[in-house]
């Protein structure tokens, strides 16, 4: 003899009007891909989903733990790599601001090479 499970409808099926909708009104809930979800980048998500299922802390703290961050890599070669090597759709936005900000230290540093070099180059002391 089996046991009678409940079924769960699908989003948006099977719903009555006391549960979603209330007479000459929308959906009570908001329709999925809008509001916080619709903001984060698929590899957020999947980021969020590895922490839960293995029971850490939605927060990345590891990259911490690594090394250096890339607010205070200096600049040079080995910031140009790790940005270069950077998955964007994998930052959260936090770590997406400093990724940018990094990226902004470098360009800064190398066009001071360049005004230097042009400067050297041209007999301008």
């Amino acid at each position: 003899m089996q046991t009678p499970t409940p079924e769960i409808p699908a989003y948006g099926s099977g719903r009555h009007e006391s549960t979603g909708r209330t007479a000459g009104r929308g959906p009570a809930s908001p329709e999925p891909g809008t509001g916080l979800l619709k903001a984060m980048s698929p590899g957020v998500v999947d980021f969020l989903f590895r922490q839960l299922v293995a029971g850490k802390p939605a927060e990345d703290v590891q990259w911490e733990r690594e090394g250096v961050s890339l607010a205070a890599q200096p600049e040079g070669a080995e910031l140009a790599r790790r940005l270069a090597e950077t998955d964007l759709d994998a930052l959260t936005p936090l770590e997406l601001f400093h990724y940018v900000r990094a990226a902004q230290r470098l360009s800064d540093w190398a066009e001071e090479l360049r005004r230097a070099a042009v400067g050297r180059y041209c007999g301008t002391p």
